[in-house]
Formats: structure tokens, C-alpha cells, sequence
């Protein structure tokens, strides 16, 4: 089982480099086994939402699991449709229900959309309650992250954004430097889009190390400092994922990946209001 180091985040709590991500793992009983695998493969970070429909499952998983809740790093976020003071609110207390826990180590505003700040005074509320550990955002870019920060009483500790070797958005990560907000890369094999999986510079890069593509991209951010959560419903992927903590990037290999950044989202820009339809489109309406 490999040991996955954690980063301190800006109000003193430790978060593991490396997480399991749950967005589309399918039914809540084929996300519960892929959770179940994930923990005994040595993940400690798990990582789901409200809009995913699936913390019932990720509660199960952890419960089932035989390790103490302290053990595991629980991550869940609020969809833009309960965004506000009192709906951000009772959105928390259905998720904490839904996962069956006391509380909730990182709570993110999932979109930035709607009343944010309304919002982000319910999270503080929250954490001085004790029933969050850190507060944060997800993709939220350079200028609505500086403004949060700058008006709101509590820095974010997080912001979970697309980040890979396609998109790599220094522009965003040094105003995130600094606010002392940590980055953590969702997607950060994009999936496979844009031919990240067999592109040349990163193949070359892996044959070299003896790894696989997905190696190189996983190590080229944690070795930056930047957490990832990978997701994948494959064990032997699972296990693969972790396995990025006993060799090292040269400077060669860095500079061959930052000349791979496109500066464009493969998923979609969130200041383009037809991503926001399809948002609106594919989200729940609670």
C-alpha cells in the first residue's frame, strides 16, 4: 500500500496530495465498490459532491471500510442552485445526512455561480461550528477567487480547478499563491481529451522513467505541491495512480510539459454563459 503524503492547508489542517475522485462512477452500488477499492489501495482522500448523487455511497464505503473517521480526508461540495445563506445551509446538513458523518473535512461552493457570498457566510457559520474542518471553492478563476478572498471574513483554504499539462493556468495559480489558497487539480489527466494519453512529449517523458503517461502528468503536479484527485473505476488504475511518489521530473521534463499548455479548457470556460446552460442543464434543480 503506498504512503500518501498530505500538504497543510492555510488554517493549519493536513489534506493528502493525492485523492480519489467519484464524479460519474455510475450507480451508488458501483460507487461504493469503487470507494471500497480506492480506501484498501491506500487513498485517504475521497472526494464527491452534492450534484454528483452519489455521498450515500461514499458514507457506506467509509463506514464499511474498518478505518477511523479521522483517518479519511471527505470532501463535498455545494451545487449552485442551493447557493445563499439559508440554502447553502440546509444543502450542508443533506449532504452530511446523506454521508452519514458528524462532519465534513472540506466543503466547497461548486460553481461560481449565484450568491456566493451568501453562501460563503453559511460555510464560515459552519466552520466555526465545528462541522467543516476547511472551506473552499472550485473553479473559480483568478479574479472572482481575489475577490472572495478580499471581502469575505475567511480565505479559502482550497480551489479545485481543471489543471493538467494542456491547461495550465499560471495566471490563476499565482494569484492563488498569493492569497495562500492551495490549488487542487480535478481532471488533471482531462480525461483523456485532447490526446493527453498519447501525446509524444509526455510518452517520451514516460518511457524514460519506466512510467506510464499518467504517471508523468500525476507527478508533474504533486511535485509542484499541487494535490490531485484522480478518478478512475479501475483498480489496477487505482493502484497506478498512487504510484508516483518514488521518482522525480528533471528540469528537461519540465520544460518539455510547460510547452505542451494550450491556455483553453477542455471541459468548459466558466466565463462563458453557454457553459453555464449546460451547467443549469445537466445539475439537479435541488
Amino acid at each position: 500500500m503506498s504512503h500518501v503524503p498530505s500538504v497543510r492547508l492555510n488554517n493549519g489542517v493536513w489534506m493528502p496530495v493525492i485523492g480519489f475522485g467519484v464524479y460519474d462512477t455510475g450507480s451508488l452500488e458501483e460507487c461504493e465498490a469503487c470507494v471500497s477499492q480506492a480506501l484498501e489501495a491506500g487513498y485517504r482522500l475521497i472526494d464527491t459532491a452534492a450534484m454528483y448523487g452519489n455521498e450515500e455511497a461514499v458514507g457506506r464505503a467509509i463506514r464499511s471500510s474498518g478505518l477511523r473517521r479521522e483517518e479519511v480526508f471527505v470532501t463535498t461540495k455545494v451545487w449552485f442552485t442551493d447557493s445563499g445563506f439559508g440554502r447553502t445551509r440546509e444543502a450542508f446538513f443533506r449532504s452530511l445526512d446523506r454521508l452519514g458523518l458528524d462532519y465534513v473535512d472540506l466543503y466547497l461552493i461548486h460553481q461560481p455561480y449565484g450568491d456566493v457570498y451568501g453562501s460563503w457566510r453559511a460555510m464560515e457559520e459552519l466552520y466555526q461550528e465545528g462541522l467543516i474542518r476547511a472551506m473552499g471553492v472550485s473553479n473559480f478563476h483568478g479574479d472572482r477567487l481575489m475577490d472572495l478572498a478580499v471581502h469575505g471574513r475567511t480565505t479559502p483554504a482550497v480551489n479545485q480547478l481543471e489543471l493538467h499539462p494542456l491547461y495550465q493556468r499560471e495566471d490563476d495559480l499565482a494569484v492563488l499563491a498569493r492569497y495562500g489558497v492551495m490549488p487542487q487539480a480535478w481532471g488533471p489527466l482531462a480525461r483523456g481529451r485532447g490526446g493527453m494519453l498519447t501525446n509524444r512529449v509526455l510518452t517520451l517523458i514516460a518511457a524514460k522513467h519506466r512510467r506510464t503517461v499518467a504517471q508523468v502528468v500525476l507527478r508533474w503536479l504533486v511535485q509542484r505541491g499541487i494535490p490531485v484527485i484522480p478518478k478512475t473505476v479501475k483498480r489496477e488504475r487505482m493502484v497506478e495512480n498512487l504510484a508516483v511518489f518514488d521518482f522525480n521530473l528533471d528540469e528537461a521534463d519540465l520544460e518539455a510539459i510547460r510547452g505542451l499548455d494550450t491556455g483553453m479548457s477542455y471541459f468548459g470556460d466558466h466565463r462563458d454563459p453557454s457553459h453555464l446552460d449546460k451547467l443549469v442543464a445537466s445539475g439537479p434543480s435541488r
